[in-house]
This record gives structure tokens, C-alpha cells and sequence, in this order.
């Protein structure tokens, strides 16, 4: 009798694109999943497998917890079998909450305060005290934040207006509110005289308040008649009435309103700890709690590891494995407290998998989308060894990936395709990855880098001198403008400090291109993120006489039964959820009177239903054509005008937020890894849309690992030679044919791609 074989068994997949995939996926294997940008590999495996594993890992818990867990619906499939537990880890960004940092993440901190309140000298009280968040442990000079917050004159007063031309740029302050208008009509001050024009007197009044000893009143107008207020200045007014309270309390004004106006710098009683002074007096081995919070991960393993105390090394011992990881994911010049919301897309994905790697747990799904977005070819190494780890450990390991080092690493490749979004769904291929050299998968394996070697001429540059942001070292550097430059180096090197920080704060009209999300939503379509919603329902307004707001499924045309939504979800209780199309509409989200009228024989709906591609030759109106050409020249072609923006892939959203960009000529264009989530042949679009851009006359300046992007540039600096205090420095500038005779880690990867190409 044969051998069962232990694997995944899915039949008829129809979520988002599926085409009736049908898969059987090995387990204790390593499995890569590849295919274009859009061709349905989350469908697989993030919205089948990962959530038809979490439905049914609910089930096992009674009703009523299960009421209060994250509820899942049921994907659309015949036949979901052989499903072990799953741990995803995703791309999206970890909450940037400001108080969420590295040791909190992975759970650290709480370790680090036991082992203080056990052994620290001189001792004090318990772990809780060495926390900002605690009574005793808050710095009572900033609360327990690190930063002092205080007024900057020149961010909130415009000299050369007077109070009426809103000299006082801070809102609740200014004209518009309450405060500003009593400040004009009060009688104190001269409501159309320039700020600059006030004699010393007058100033120091307005900003500062009566001399020490004086009191000042002016009258108050309300429907009561005058009413005499005490006039206190402007500054101890903004410092007590929006710094020295909760303001997330006041509904006239935000937390960035205040910082717009303000200056924050390090707390000088906590030195930016938020920590109280006598919480600092404790110390381990010469140091405090807060420098333990500052030193790079490798030298805390190294103080850790000199703890001789038995019980401090009880506890040391359980934090030590945590900091292992870390290291081994490269990450070792990260500290405690870096904060979650400054890492990059590719470190914050990789203290996520360290966080899941300490578990001793076999038989799981782990679940990686793209693990190697953000990590130089060097370090892909590692990520292999990780998961190679894994699978020994007797668990499947699943990947969605383009980089080929990966590919090659897998025990199954399947390939999704053969096209994207209406032209994808289906299994293109799966088996071994020789096998795929002959067959009709659009990845390939013997990839050859072109080097560019004829590099655009270089005429002028943007200075940076004597950067010094985070852990650069003091560096001044020419980028040359009106040209494509890749700035490269690994993990940590500087690259995001040079470029997103000490870039950007000398040419803040840089138009940035991120990894964030866009703020999407299911009512929010490629139509209305490119602004082009608003044209089509004046089109169909004129050409019918009915009002716009009747082409819209937010608004008058919002089909009465679903409301818009094109699906109900009817209330079952404590049952798994239930989504259902709208009979009414059929899922069209539109009523059957907006549905009556058509523009060129197509109704709204049949319009949304039009590709890019297809839209080009059907609108006439100039804006429109230029906007979807855009999409067009970013390679979303194959996306529909009515597709939502959260059904979009990673790649796909990045690519959307450069198109709404690419209106404008004569620009700063500043990207942040833009070959993230996209395959191969996809990169060629994306820099046939750089080089497009550079030729009209824009700068482009792209933070890049893909070796493609590269070495097709027209100038390549690199940063390192290692990560955080081992970086910070610009080891290379040049163009990609001097790199080849240059002898950096960067350097050593584009000659191992090139050589094929001049052999």
C-alpha cells in the first residue's frame, strides 16, 4: 500500500481572481509562490490558505471567546483539507505607535526591568518602577516622553502681518478662533499694525504677558456685553493651555497642530530617557537602565552575558535568545529603543520574524510575504539559513518571492499568471526548479544584469554638506540631478537617513514615494484615487441632465437596498461571518435609475468595468487620457477603473502613488525601494518609466537593492561598509561600469551578475 503523502489540499480557489485553481502543496518543504505583480499569489495564499487556517483555528475555542476574537469568513473554495496552524508575516508596517519601539515589540523591556529591580544597585522597588508609563518612573519634567515641548516664536508668528492678517499662524490663536479675535478687539493691541512695527513694550506684552507683578485686563465682547479677562501673552497661554494638558481632549486642535509651532528637544532632566533621575542612579556593571536601552544589540548580548549574579543570569538568559535572532537577521546594530515606526520595510519585517522564531513549535504553516524586500543580496543569505532552519524544525515554510536567490532555494516553485489582475489566477507552473527553465513561467532563472555604459552626462548636483542624521558620519556629498541615481549599502547602512532624512530637509519639495499605505478603502476605486471620478460623472451629468451626484454609489446612485456596498452582510450572530452579494444590484453597488442612463452606450457600471487599456481609446477628455496614461506607463494596464485600492498588491499600491505623482515635469522624484513586489519583467516597465521621467527633465533618486536597477543607473552611491554604528559612511560614488572595479559588498554582487553579460 502506497505512502499517504502529507500535504495541503485546495480545490476550486475562486477568491478575488482565481480562475478554479486547484493545488496540492507539499508540507515540511520550503514553497515558493512567484509570478507578476497582481497574478494572484496572496489570493492563494493569504486570502485562502492563512485565512481558512485562522477560521478554523477559531473553532476550537468556545462561542463566547470566540465572539470576542478577530471573526473570519469562509474563502471562496470547494475544498480546503490538510490545513496546519499559520504564522504570517506580512509587509505591512508594524503600528508606529511613538511609544512602540524594538524592546517592546519583542517583549524585551519587561525582561530587561526585572532584571534591574532584581540586581540593579542601588536597588529599587519593583520592575514597574523602571517604566515611563509608571508614577514613580516618569521623568517629572517631560512625563515620561523624552522630549520638551516648548513654543518656537518663529514657527508661530508671521512679523510682517498684523493680528487681523493672522500674524499668529497657530489656529485656536489666530482670528478664526475665540482667542484671536478678543486679542483684536480688546484694545491691547493695534489689530492692522505688523508685528515688526510694535515697540519693545508692546511685543513683550503680546508674546510674554505684563512684566513680573503687573496685571492686564482687556475687555471680553460677548452677547452679554463686554467682560473683563485677564490678558496672560501668547506664549504661557499656547504653553498652558495646548502643551501642559491632554489635548487629544480638545476638538479645535490636533497633537500636529501643536508640534507645527513648536520646537521638541531632549528632556535635559531624563536626557531623552523619559525616565525619573533616581530610576537612572541604578545600575547593572557600571550602567543604567536607559544606556542599556541605547546600546546596539550585540554589545547588550555582550552585557548580558558578563551578568555572574544567579539570578540576574536566570533572567539574562531568557533575553539572550531574543537578541541571538535578532543578530542573526542582521539587525544586531538596532537598540532597544529604536523607535518601530522610523525601521524600513525590511527591518520591521524582519524583527517580525524574529519575534516568531524563538518558538519550539513544529507542524506549522509559517507564511512570509516577500521577506526579502529591504535586505541587500549579502544578507539574503541568512534569510535562507532561516528558513531552511525552519523546515528542519518539521514546519512548511511558504513564500511569496521574486528574488531568484530565493527561488532557487525552494524545494516547489509555483508559479501564478500568466498575466496580472483579469489575466492572472491561474497556476502557470509547479514543480522543481529545474523544471522551469522549460516551461511557460515567465520567471527565469539565467538572469543577466545590462550595465549601463553609457551614463547620461552630469551637469549640476544637490549638496548635502556634513550630514549627521542618526548614524551618519558627518558626511558631505554631490547627487547629480536631472539623472538616475541608485543609493545602495546593507541594512542599517545610512541609506534612509541620507535620502529621507538629510535629502529631503535640504530640498524639502522633493516629491516622495514610499513603502506607506494609501489610506485605502472598499469604496475608494483607481477612478477616485486618480482623480478622475469626478470628470466621468460631470460626462455622464451633461450628457443626460442629471445631477453628478446620481453616478455615484457614495451618494445619490447608492443602490437603496445594499447602500453602496454591492454586498450585505447580514448579522448571524456568533456564526462565522457571511458576505453576500446584493440581489438588488447584483454587486453593481448602483441603483437601477443610475444604471438607466448611458454616455457612448455604456452605463457607469459598464465604464468602471473598462481596463486601463481599454479607457485610453474610449474617453476624449484630455485630463482623463493623460491621467490613465500614467497608469499605463507604470504597467497597470490590466486594472479596471472601478478596481478598489484595497484589493491591490503591495507593488501595485506603489506604483498607483507614483502615477498620481507623475503629472508634474521639472521635479525632485525620491523613491524608496520601488522594485518591492514586483517580478522580473515588471522592473523593466518601472524603469522604462524612470528613464521616461529623467528624460523630461525631472531628477529621480531611488533607495534600491535590486541589482537591475542598479546597473542600469547613471550613478550609484553606496553607503556602509556595515550596519549602524558601522555605517554612515559613503564608501562608493560613481557610475555602474566604475563599480565593477570597486571592491564593496554591493560592488562583489553586480560583478557576479555582470560577469555572465561580458564573458
Amino acid at each position: 500500500m502506497s505512502e499517504i503523502k502529507d500535504e495541503i489540499i485546495l480545490r476550486g480557489l475562486k477568491e478575488n481572481n482565481l480562475k478554479n485553481v486547484d493545488l496540492n502543496i507539499p508540507k515540511e518543504k520550503i514553497i515558493v509562490f512567484t509570478g507578476l505583480s497582481g497574478s494572484g499569489k496572496s489570493s492563494v495564499v493569504f486570502d485562502t490558505l492563512a485565512t481558512e487556517s485562522r477560521r478554523q483555528m477559531t473553532l476550537n475555542y468556545p462561542l463566547y471567546v470566540r465572539y470576542q476574537m478577530p471573526r473570519y469568513e469562509r474563502p471562496h473554495a470547494d475544498l480546503m483539507q490538510n490545513l496546519s496552524p499559520v504564522v504570517v508575516v506580512e509587509q505591512r508596517s508594524i503600528g508606529s505607535n511613538s511609544r512602540s519601539t524594538v524592546g517592546t515589540y519583542m517583549d524585551i523591556n519587561p525582561l530587561i526591568r526585572l532584571l534591574f529591580s532584581r540586581i540593579g544597585k542601588p536597588s529599587i522597588g519593583s520592575a514597574n518602577d523602571f517604566s515611563s508609563q509608571s508614577s514613580f518612573g516618569r521623568c517629572p519634567e517631560c512625563g515620561g516622553f523624552g522630549e520638551v515641548i516648548a513654543p518656537d516664536l518663529n514657527k508661530m508668528i508671521d512679523y510682517y502681518k498684523s493680528l487681523r492678517d493672522y500674524a499668529v499662524k497657530f489656529k485656536p490663536l489666530s482670528p478664526s478662533g475665540w482667542q484671536g479675535r478678543w486679542m483684536m478687539t480688546g484694545g491691547l493691541f493695534d489689530p492692522d499694525k505688523p508685528i515688526k512695527d510694535y515697540s519693545e513694550e508692546e511685543l513683550h506684552l503680546l508674546l510674554y504677558g505684563p512684566r513680573a507683578g503687573e496685571r492686564v485686563y482687556a475687555p471680553f465682547h460677548t452677547k452679554h456685553g463686554p467682560q473683563k479677562h485677564e490678558w496672560d501673552g501668547l506664549l504661557p497661554r499656547f504653553t498652558r493651555l495646548y502643551i501642559n494638558r491632554d489635548i487629544s481632549k480638545l476638538k479645535e486642535v490636533t497633537q500636529d497642530d501643536v508640534l507645527a509651532v513648536s520646537t521638541h528637544s531632549l528632556c535635559p532632566t531624563c536626557q531623552g530617557s523619559g525616565l525619573n533621575p533616581k530610576v537612572l542612579e541604578c545600575r547593572i556593571n557600571g550602567l543604567n537602565i536607559a544606556e542599556y536601552d541605547q546600546l546596539e544589540l550585540i554589545e547588550l548580548l555582550e552585557e548580558l552575558t558578563n551578568i555572574k549574579d544567579p539570578m540576574g543570569e536566570s533572567i539574562a538568559q531568557q533575553t539572550i535568545p531574543h537578541l541571538i535572532q535578532l543578530a542573526e537577521m542582521g539587525l544586531g546594530y538596532l537598540s532597544l529603543s529604536r523607535k518601530m515606526g522610523t525601521l524600513s520595510g525590511g527591518e520591521a519585517q524582519r524583527v517580525k520574524i524574529a519575534r516568531h522564531l524563538g518558538s519550539s513549535l513544529n507542524n506549522i504553516t509559517y507564511i512570509f510575504d516577500e521577506p526579502s524586500a529591504g535586505l541587500h543580496p549579502e544578507e539574503v543569505d541568512r534569510l535562507i539559513q532561516m528558513m531552511k532552519s525552519l523546515k528542519a524544525q518539521h514546519n512548511t515554510v511558504i513564500v511569496i518571492e521574486h528574488d531568484l536567490s530565493v527561488i532557487k532555494a525552494a524545494d516547489e516553485i509555483i508559479e501564478m499568471g500568466p498575466g496580472a489582475g483579469v489575466n492572472g489566477g491561474e497556476v502557470v507552473y509547479q514543480g522543481k526548479l529545474e523544471g522551469l527553465i522549460n516551461s511557460k513561467a515567465a520567471t527565469t532563472l539565467n538572469h543577466k544584469l545590462k550595465i549601463n555604459s553609457n551614463p547620461r552626462d552630469i551637469e549640476s548636483y544637490f549638496t548635502i554638506k556634513r550630514a549627521s542624521n542618526n548614524n551618519l558620519k558627518n558626511i558631505s556629498v554631490n547627487i547629480p540631478s536631472n539623472v538616475l541615481v541608485s543609493v545602495c549599502g546593507v541594512s542599517g547602512s545610512g541609506k534612509s537617513s541620507l535620502i529621507l532624512g538629510a535629502f529631503t530637509e535640504s530640498y524639502p519639495e522633493t516629491i516622495m514615494v514610499g513603502q506607506g499605505s494609501i489610506g485605502i478603502s472598499n469604496r475608494s476605486t483607481l477612478a477616485t484615487y486618480m482623480g478622475i471620478m469626478d470628470d466621468v460623472r460631470s460626462i455622464f451629468s451633461k450628457e443626460t441632465g442629471q445631477p453628478a451626484g446620481l453616478f455615484s454609489f457614495n451618494s445619490l446612485g447608492a443602490c437603496p437596498i445594499c447602500k453602496g456596498k454591492g454586498v450585505l452582510t447580514p448579522d448571524v450572530a456568533f456564526a462565522d461571518p457571511v458576505t453576500i452579494p446584493c440581489e438588488a444590484c447584483g454587486g453593481t453597488r448602483y441603483s437601477d435609475e443610475a444604471l438607466s442612463y448611458r454616455y457612448q452606450d455604456k452605463n457607469i457600471v459598464e465604464i468602471l468595468d473598462l481596463t486601463i487599456d481599454e479607457s485610453i481609446n474610449y474617453f476624449k477628455v484630455p485630463k482623463i487620457i493623460k491621467r490613465v496614461n500614467t497608469l499605463k506607463d507604470v504597467g497597470l494596464g490590466y486594472l479596471t477603473l472601478g478596481q478598489t485600492t484595497s484589493s491591490l498588491s503591495g507593488g501595485e499600491i506603489q506604483r498607483l502613488k507614483l502615477a498620481s505623482h507623475l503629472q508634474k515635469e521639472g521635479q525632485i522624484y525620491l523613491l524608496d525601494e520601488p522594485s518591492l513586489g514586483l517580478h522580473t519583467k515588471d522592473n523593466r516597465k518601472l524603469l522604462d518609466v524612470f528613464q521616461k521621467l529623467v528624460n523630461r527633465g525631472n531628477s529621480v533618486i531611488i533607495i534600491e537593492h535590486n541589482l537591475d536597477f542598479i546597473a542600469v543607473s547613471d550613478w550609484v552611491i553606496e553607503l556602509g561598509p556595515g550596519g549602524g554604528k558601522q555605517g554612515g559612511h559613503i564608501i562608493f560614488e560613481g557610475t555602474p561600469e566604475e563599480m565593477l572595479n570597486a571592491e564593496t559588498l554591493t560592488a562583489k554582487w553586480l560583478k557576479d551578475g555582470a560577469r555572465k553579460q561580458f564573458t
